[in-house]
């Protein structure tokens, strides 16, 4: 039985994407990629269920592009970044991933979304240059970080939708990064908007209030910010960047 409360929240909280699930009509072969993958097993076998921001950590490999790939996929955002209109393409290297999904919409929720990926930023920023908004600059005449923070600070990211995020830190300095930080939170405080993020960055995975999940070889586990790997090693590196150089470089002579 819904009880008040949950009926209320649904009333208030409008998200775009409630779950994701594994679409019956078409299942994804387990014995091929990407479906061997742990991560991504656990994610067809069992489903998941997002929140307002939803941050997704772990090594190279282990799948997190490939979910947040195959998530913008299946809302219908463009694989190479953009919007559900965007329809910019350079070459097809998208898993079959995003045809073997089914999201549980939230009922009345916006349809609009944007998603942005590090490795594919130049072709994004050459396509809306050649489209550009009214208030668009010339994207590749700022560097990286600057073209980066722009589009997100652009009225692309000021409407309610879902907003997708592939590794969003490359290029971006430290101060940059915490001002990233509180554009996601701000994006993930309005109850119409919802943010799925794919990083390899401790301060990044530091926002308020969301849930962390860590992908290895054993699957998806939601994890505590002090418990991620990610922020088990770069707390030891720079307490002792020796400790882990030395496996690295070559022995010095005397």
């Amino acid at each position: 039985m819904t009880t008040v409360g949950e009926r209320d929240r649904w009333l208030t909280e409008q998200r775009p994407v409630r779950a994701v699930r594994e679409d019956p009509a078409h299942p994804l072969d387990r014995r091929s990629w990407p479906a061997t993958l742990a991560p991504i097993r656990q994610l067809l076998d069992d489903g998941l269920d997002l929140g307002a921001l939803t941050i997704l950590v772990g090594e190279n490999g282990t799948g997190k592009s490939t979910l947040v790939e195959a998530v913008a996929l299946a809302y219908g955002l463009s694989p190479e970044g953009g919007s559900t209109g965007a329809r910019h393409s350079t070459r097809s290297s998208e898993s079959p991933l995003g045809g073997a999904l089914h999201l549980t919409r939230g009922a009345g929720a916006s349809k609009w979304g944007y998603f942005v990926r590090a490795e594919t930023m130049h072709g994004l920023f050459t396509y809306l240059e050649d489209h550009p908004g009214a208030w668009d600059p010339e994207f590749h005449a700022l560097s990286h970080g600057e073209s980066f923070l722009t589009i997100l600070g652009s009225r692309r990211f000021t409407d309610p939708g879902f907003f997708v995020l592939d590794e969003p830190e490359a290029g971006l300095s430290f101060t940059s990064q915490l001002a990233l930080v509180g554009q996601l939170a701000e994006l993930a405080g309005d109850p119409r908007s919802q943010v799925l993020l794919a990083t390899h960055s401790p301060i990044l995975a530091a926002v308020p209030g969301a849930t962390l999940l860590q992908l290895d070889e054993h699957g998806i586990t939601t994890t505590a910010w002090k418990d991620l790997d990610v922020v088990d090693h770069y707390r030891r590196f720079l307490d002792g960047p020796g400790r882990y150089l030395r496996h690295l470089l070559p022995e010095q002579t005397p």
